[in-house]
């Protein structure tokens, strides 16, 4: 019997939303973002990854033309990029960094953003492409200047949230994958 609660409720019915309505999302729940993230558990309590929320959509735009000039108009380098802009129009986006690679941290760390937005009623898409972005010695140091990010810092991982405008069915799983082992 699979056990109950509104957080294995979150954890059970996150997936991936790559159409939002256009409504920004509250203060009180882009705070709660903001403190979930900062609750992700680090190795040693290091604390590696810095978050930026964006909220700015002319803003996202122009990171989505610089994006798409560096890794080229016609290419499709995430799912949907021939109608979405790499943010999938989300209103909120979290751009990840780190002073190393600290991927594994990262990935707890948008995994606690994901799920608590799930909580809220918010939808979410992890998006990894966007690094392009900031590895460009041009377009990099200028958009990371704009999000307070030292250069010489990585782009870990990225998290679009907001109001969901789709309700795709839920993706089969491999339950092979796991097993106990006695």
């Amino acid at each position: 019997m699979i056990l109950r609660s509104p957080v294995i409720d979150a954890v059970l019915a996150r997936q991936t939303i790559r159409e939002y309505t256009p409504e920004q999302i509250s203060a009180d729940q882009l705070e709660t973002l903001m403190l979930a993230a900062l609750r992700a558990p680090s190795g040693r309590n290091s604390q590696p990854i810095y978050a930026r929320f964006c909220q700015n959509e002319a803003m996202l735009k122009e990171m989505q033309i610089d994006f798409k000039n560096i890794v080229g108009w016609g290419t499709p380098v995430h799912t949907r990029s021939d109608t979405n802009p790499f943010y999938h129009n989300a209103p909120t986006f979290a751009f990840l960094f780190a002073r190393g690679d600290s991927r594994m941290e990262a990935g707890l760390m948008s995994e606690n953003i994901c799920v608590a937005a799930r909580g809220l009623g918010l939808g979410t898409v992890i998006v990894g492409s966007v690094g392009a972005l900031f590895s460009d010695e041009i377009a990099g140091p200028k958009w990371k200047k704009f999000l307070n990010i030292p250069e010489n810092w990585l782009f870990q991982v990225g998290v679009g949230i907001g109001y969901p405008d789709e309700a795709p069915e839920m993706k089969p799983r491999n339950e092979g994958q796991i097993q106990v082992i006695n």
